[in-house]
């Protein structure tokens, strides 16, 4: 009950403290997740030693499922922000950005891997397709708040948005695949790929949680019309939703996480004007106060040691993984994306795609699957390093996109006059 106390009171403390500094720290070069990170290293074993997972049970099982949660509640508030009819208009560029640069960054993840660490290709396999979608929580900094508003285009914005959305429940099928291999016959694994993974617990999450999403937003349009809905009710609602595509998404044996986005997608189509808009500023709320608990948690359970033993390598290859796993992709696919018609824009598009808590849930579900435990040890490693490489640069680089295009607003002016 000790252990409880000192958590409930951090958690309660650090969200007191970001809802008090929330603008602040929205432009200072310390992001929320990794002030949370940094807190928990702290308290861990590694430091002050007031708390340790490790004696509450599986902490890998623990992470799993928190980031679950935490990945389930990101995805609904990114479906909610998003404006209902930009997944359908902008089918085009999604599309490309998941069908093939996600598998590309995937692939390139994987052989920077293999040619750093010397990793059989399989186990490689599954490290870059565990870190290869883009982390829906750690993207919120360039994407939301009073900076990334005020310098960043919508179309920036919604495209990042929308793409972290998707690809974290599509990342499943890659992960998939090399845990097959890894533990069946090859022809029963491929077998296996496309029809359980791929028909079922892809199809069927996305069919799950459109239902779900469709009848809960109908359910709501039915409530109000006959003056049944209090307006406090409306943020039990959304959080609930989310909770309930999790639990039957993973009962009926589907991915809850892609399920839970499309829920958010079908649910918005069927509540909006000044209900969304009033439901995105709480979900917001909802987001702080269950998303940092997953990074303090990430900093009590960080493997320093393992760590240290991948040596200069393992350093070496987070650093090239951030440098060259997005941003050629990007550059490349720049010409079929009409959001990156600007250089400077698609830069940035190629540099933030940072690597945080879907990597973490990945990492552990390969692990619980497989046993072992590199793919932890890799995956963790680079999420820490872009929690902070990325963390640090997102309000700067914002900034001085919105600067770069008050120059350009100016010349512009001039040379009409």
């Amino acid at each position: 009950m000790e252990h409880l106390n000192i958590a409930l009171a951090v958690v309660g403390g650090l969200v007191l403290v970001v809802g008090l500094l929330s603008s602040p720290l929205d432009r200072s070069w310390l992001s929320v997740p990794l002030l949370a990170f940094l807190l928990g290293v702290a308290l861990g074993p590694e430091a002050m030693d007031l708390l340790d997972p490790r004696t509450w049970g599986d902490s890998n099982k623990l992470m799993e499922e928190t980031a679950r949660i935490t990945l389930g509640i990101s995805l609904m508030g990114i479906a909610l922000r998003l404006p209902p009819d930009y997944p359908f208009s902008h089918w085009r560029s999604l599309s490309i950005l998941l069908a093939i640069g996600m598998p590309a960054m995937c692939l390139i993840s994987a052989m920077l891997t293999y040619g750093m660490l010397g990793l059989p290709l399989l186990t490689a396999l599954l490290v870059g397709a565990a870190i290869c979608p883009t982390d829906p929580v750690l993207a919120s900094s360039i994407v939301t708040g009073g900076v990334a508003k005020e310098n960043l285009p919508g179309s920036f914005r919604h495209l990042l948005s929308s793409e972290s959305g998707a690809n974290d429940g599509l990342a499943y099928p890659l992960v998939l695949l090399p845990i097959l291999l890894l533990t069946a016959p090859t022809g029963d694994a491929w077998l296996d790929w496309f029809g359980r993974v791929w028909l079922w617990e892809v199809g069927g999450g996305v069919l799950v949680g459109i239902a779900l999403g469709w009848a809960t937003g109908r359910a709501l349009r039915w409530s109000e019309e006959r003056g049944y809905l209090d307006q406090p009710s409306f943020l039990s609602i959304t959080v609930a939703l989310t909770i309930f595509v999790l639990g039957v998404g993973a009962l009926l044996g589907t991915n809850s996480i892609l399920g839970v986005f499309a829920a958010g997608l079908a649910f918005d189509q069927e509540v909006g004007g000044q209900e969304r808009s009033e439901e995105d500023n709480v979900q917001e709320a909802v987001n702080i106060l269950l998303t940092l608990p997953a990074f303090i948690l990430f900093g009590l359970i960080a493997p320093w040691g393992e760590w240290q033993a991948l040596g200069l390598q393992g350093g070496l290859l987070a650093l090239l993984v951030l440098l060259l796993r997005r941003l050629p992709i990007l550059l490349l696919l720049r010409p079929w994306l009409p959001a990156l018609r600007d250089w400077p824009i698609s830069l940035i598009m190629g540099w933030f795609g940072p690597i945080g808590i879907s990597a973490l849930y990945y990492a552990t579900l390969v692990t619980s699957r497989t046993g072992y435990d590199l793919a932890w040890t890799i995956g963790s490693l680079i999420v820490a390093v872009s929690m902070v490489a990325h963390g640090i640069t997102a309000t700067p680089f914002a900034r001085r996109y919105g600067r770069w295009c008050s120059r350009r607003r100016g010349d512009a002016t001039e040379d009409r006059h």
